[in-house]
């Protein structure tokens, strides 16, 4: 069915001696309307806007151009005219989604379906080409994924080839996909949309272009001077593309060229083009030369962008918009929280003696598991945050989420692997990494074109991405952990009613668990209202889950079919909800102790308590080692740290630290090589 918005007052009811049906899009130029024939076809019509007639000329050059062009790859023009002053163009209507929502709602493509993409949009392009037009503006926005193949579209900055096309001195087109000769305001020829379709490719792969969308004026510095982020593009089709990003429009193939490389025969052109020609593009990737700054070249001189600076950050233009995320425990919305998960491991040693019985705190100098002296420091983006990363930790940070208290909403940040550096997702609600740091599993802000909230997952070893339907709207999820094997993710059932003062209330109704190899999620409706004000976590063997009742100081466990097994009451408030309270081995869990501020440690299987210490945390986030947990530690008027806690106590090496005017929530990952 055709995908369209419906008229707006102030649109008219028929154009052209159509009668209109509904908004497709709106423009710079005009309105796109979706509308019917008397032989009941559908047609797209493009309107000027009424403060657009100094663009009356253009506007209608649009279709002149649009004409030349073999119709096969475009929405051919089937007719012209002028209503109230204003010029319409009427053209074929093809159904589908642009490329960018398709990446955006779907996941990027990968395999043959961004083979696919690349040659029908290369195809099309050398059509474009063939007619002797230079479209200008090609983009993912302009791909429609039509039924039959891409379809390039809106030629409304599109130029005839000749003089005036290589001599124009106007900067027009979309910054992240204009080519260095459009951002310097030269004149562009064929070249420039080579550009613009290998950024497009990138972003195809990978949700991002391979300059990054921060602002116009950082986009065009690095299309002029830094290295191209093409994401976990490689190979054939990586290599194709890193030629097409050359600086020079010289140094780029032409769209037969791309074709032939595309169809594995090296010809039309030249025999250099499957190797010699790629080694005239500055800042290809080499298997020989390190990352890096790079060294000045036929292009002029290249400078690795910052780190972080290509996927965009809190400046980027799309912004969260729609849903608020479902607060989490309570504890959880103040600073910090954590997604450290838990396993019962088969063949593990026998229960340490402190969990037989409580013991005195053994001398300071018995503690074990020193750290070592000098941990690699590492300054985090998104403000004043610093890593204390050591290669011996048996817990890794791999995302983390900063509240921006200008624009009055959260960031999330997530780490490319499990030692790699992180990248801003300002488009997700949530982002969690996998423990062995292979998947990305965010939760985009808005809901499907079909009304589901979803999770976004994506492959960091090829960079596929596949979508994971959950629940339809209005209900919502919440992102709660991975597995620790990494082969399910745990979420949290929610809706979303208002109470009588007008203000969101989050209730629990459930859980889901979604299956990463299955590509599915199992939602599992649980009937206990003592549980609609907590939420869900794994339990300590994670073949089922818990929750918290009773006032927050009960925990009680379901199995995974949702059905309650047993309860464990007057444990007191667990300090970060229902996550990363239990032991790596799962035989422990850690709450707050009832009615103190101590910390209480309890037995999986009975239900006993068998350790009580106080310490100076203020938060308890999760178990860093058997015998040891972590936690946040505030001083007034210094920063908030996360360390590591002794079972006597005593505040061992620090993990994180950030300036205590930030919001930051941390997510630690227990490491595959501690089970």
């Amino acid at each position: 069915m055709a995908d369209f918005s419906p008229l707006l007052p102030g649109d008219p009811a028929r154009l052209g001696g159509l009668e209109l049906l509904g908004r497709l899009g709106e423009g710079g130029q005009g309105v796109v309307y979706l509308a019917r024939t008397p032989m009941d076809v559908r047609v797209a019509v493009k309107w000027l806007r009424p403060s657009g007639q100094d663009g009356f000329g253009r506007f209608l050059r649009e279709a002149e151009v649009a004409q030349r062009v073999a119709p096969f790859c475009t929405a051919a023009v089937l007719s012209t005219g002028v209503e109230q002053g204003r010029p319409y163009i009427v053209s074929e209507y093809v159904e589908g989604r642009s490329l960018e929502r398709v990446v955006r709602e779907d996941g990027p493509l990968a395999g043959g379906d961004l083979e696919r993409l690349a040659i029908g949009t290369a195809t099309a392009l050398a059509a474009v080409h063939q007619a002797g037009v230079v479209h200008r503006d090609f983009k993912p926005g302009n791909v429609i994924m039509g039924a039959t193949g891409p379809r390039v579209i809106d030629f409304g900055i599109a130029r005839a080839l000749g003089p005036a096309t290589l001599t124009s001195s106007t900067q027009i087109g979309t910054p992240a996909y204009m080519a260095p000769e459009q951002v310097m305001g030269r004149g562009v020829g064929p070249a420039a949309d080579l550009f613009a379709w290998a950024g497009t490719m990138v972003f195809a792969s990978c949700g991002r272009a391979p300059f990054g969308v921060d602002g116009a004026h950082a986009v065009m510095s690095r299309v002029l001077s830094a290295r191209p982020d093409l994401g976990s593009l490689d190979g054939p089709l990586g290599d194709l593309v890193l030629r097409c990003l050359a600086k020079e429009p010289s140094s780029r193939p032409a769209a037969m060229d791309v074709i032939a490389c595309l169809l594995r025969n090296p010809e039309p052109g030249s025999d250099a083009l499957a190797a010699g020609a790629r080694q005239a593009v500055p800042g290809e990737r080499s298997a020989a030369a390190p990352a890096g700054p790079l060294a000045a070249g036929p292009d002029g001189p290249l400078a690795a962008a910052p780190a972080g600076s290509l996927a965009g950050g809190p400046g980027d233009e799309v912004r969260r918009a729609g849903r608020s995320r479902p607060p989490v425990a309570a504890v959880l919305a103040a600073t910090a929280a954590l997604a450290v998960t838990a396993v019962l491991v088969a063949g593990l040693a026998a229960v340490p003696g402190w969990l037989r019985r409580p013991a005195p705190s053994p001398p300071s100098n018995a503690v074990a598991s020193s750290p070592p002296a000098a941990p690699s420091e590492i300054a985090l983006p998104g403000g004043a945050i610093t890593l204390h990363e050591r290669p011996s930790d048996p817990i890794t940070l791999t995302a983390y989420e900063v509240h921006d208290k200008k624009l009055d909403e959260d960031v999330d940040y997530a780490r490319r692997s499990l030692r790699g550096t992180f990248d801003p997702y300002p488009d997700n609600l949530e982002s969690l990494v996998s423990p062995d740091g292979r998947f990305l599993a965010g939760r985009p802000d808005d809901y499907t074109s079909d009304g589901y909230d979803s999770l976004l997952i994506t492959d960091r070893r090829d960079g596929s991405s596949f979508r994971v339907k959950t629940v339809r709207k209005p209900l919502d999820t919440s992102l709660r952990a991975w597995s620790r094997d990494g082969s399910r993710i745990l979420l949290n059932l929610d809706r979303k009613t208002e109470d009588e003062r007008g203000e969101d209330v989050w209730t629990t109704l459930g859980f889901a668990v979604v299956d990463v190899a299955r590509r599915e999620a199992d939602v599992v409706r649980v009937a206990d209202d003592a549980v609609r004000g907590g939420n869900f976590g794994w339990d300590g063997a994670e073949r089922g889950v818990v929750a918290v009742y009773g006032g927050n100081e009960g925990l009680r466990f379901f199995d995974a079919a949702g059905r309650r097994t047993r309860d464990v009451p007057g444990i007191g408030p667990l300090a970060s909800g229902t996550l990363g309270i239990f032991s790596p081995s799962g035989r422990a869990f850690v709450t707050d102790c009832p009615g103190s501020d101590d910390h209480c440690l309890w037995d999986t299987a009975t239900g006993e308590q068998v350790r009580r210490f106080s310490s100076d945390c203020d938060k308890v986030l999760g178990w860093y080692d058997e015998s040891h947990l972590y936690c946040w530690e505030h001083d007034n008027g210094s920063d908030d740290e996360v360390r590591v806690v002794a079972f006597d106590g005593r505040l061992t090496h620090k993990l994180l630290e950030a300036a205590g005017e930030l919001e930051v929530s941390p997510y630690f990952t227990l490491t595959p090589t501690t089970s």
